[in-house]
């Protein structure tokens, strides 16, 4: 924990506030220092004056989540001055609340750097915000919509669905992760009508989620059953997004196999049909810097 750092922080973002961005009245008495008071920080965090104030002085315990959050929206930092707070308390920045379905440009512009990689980006609720033309080519031309979802994919069958000797450990790793999610997202009204879409439709799904399976992203390999390219052993592997709660998706194969040649060629077949050469995501989900 960076006592000195997140004390001079916590001075500054209180400095740069005035009470009426916050809604407090317009006082007429002096204020000896621009910005807020302690006493208000403390009392928009629901906290003591005094554990405020020895964080500000740099004499106070290591701050919980609960705290740093309450802090957080109490100061109205940014969505990185945020994680930069909970960086400075020692503690990894848990998701907000709600659902992000945005793209962070960074990210897009790393899938745009893998021609022969097909590449996804999914949210927490398995909802697909961006994609590059290979993996359009591999997982079906859905994509194009924008409205695909791994897990009604896996579930409903909506889709373009293949054969893949992943199929059932690929049903764990989707539930594990949407009830992730529901504990995260409690209020998240697109998360909600998903899980009762998929309890509804899906006696598997059900039957699944009272396993309450537990799995962690990393490398798995499967073998996938394609309609023009054949039955292709691949690999997938997982970078996360912490900040966005997301996960990037890397499907490849292995160099000079049966199953790179393919998506080489998926990937020549793609540019030569006019599929944009660029990633794709979401209408409106592409964050700003």
């Amino acid at each position: 924990m960076a006592r000195q750092e997140l004390a001079r922080f916590l001075r500054d973002r209180r400095a740069g506030l005035r009470p009426h961005e916050i809604g407090l009245p317009a006082t007429g008495d002096a204020r000896r220092t621009p910005g807020l008071r302690r006493e208000e920080v403390a009392d928009l965090a629901h906290m003591s004056v005094d554990y405020y104030t020895r964080l500000e002085q740099a004499r106070g315990p290591r701050p919980s989540a609960r705290i740093l959050d309450a802090l957080a929206q109490a100061l109205r930092l940014t969505p990185a001055e945020r994680s930069h707070l909970f960086r400075l308390a020692g503690s990894t920045p848990p998701p907000g609340s709600n659902v992000v379905r945005r793209v962070r440009p960074h990210v897009a512009r790393m899938l745009e750097r893998l021609p022969e990689t097909a590449a996804i980006v999914t949210d927490a609720a398995y909802g697909v915000v961006a994609w590059n033309p290979l993996a359009q080519a591999l997982l079906g031309g859905d994509l194009a919509r924008g409205t695909t979802n791994l897990a009604r994919r896996r579930f409903l069958g909506q889709g373009r669905t293949y054969e893949s000797s992943g199929s059932e450990e690929f049903g764990h790793i989707v539930v594990a992760r949407l009830r992730r999610a529901a504990d995260r997202y409690p209020h998240d009204p697109q998360l909600t009508a998903l899980l009762t879409e998929l309890h509804a439709g899906s006696q598997e799904f059900r039957q699944i989620w009272q396993t309450r399976p537990v799995h962690a992203p990393g490398h798995r390999t499967k073998t996938l059953d394609h309609p023009e390219a054949g039955t292709l052993r691949l690999n997938c592997d997982i970078l996360l997004v912490p900040e966005e709660d997301q996960e990037v998706v890397l499907i490849t194969a292995d160099p000079e196999s049966p199953a790179s040649r393919a998506l080489r060629t998926l990937a020549q077949q793609a540019t030569s049909t006019g599929r944009q050469a660029q990633v794709r995501q979401r209408s409106q989900n592409v964050a700003t810097p």
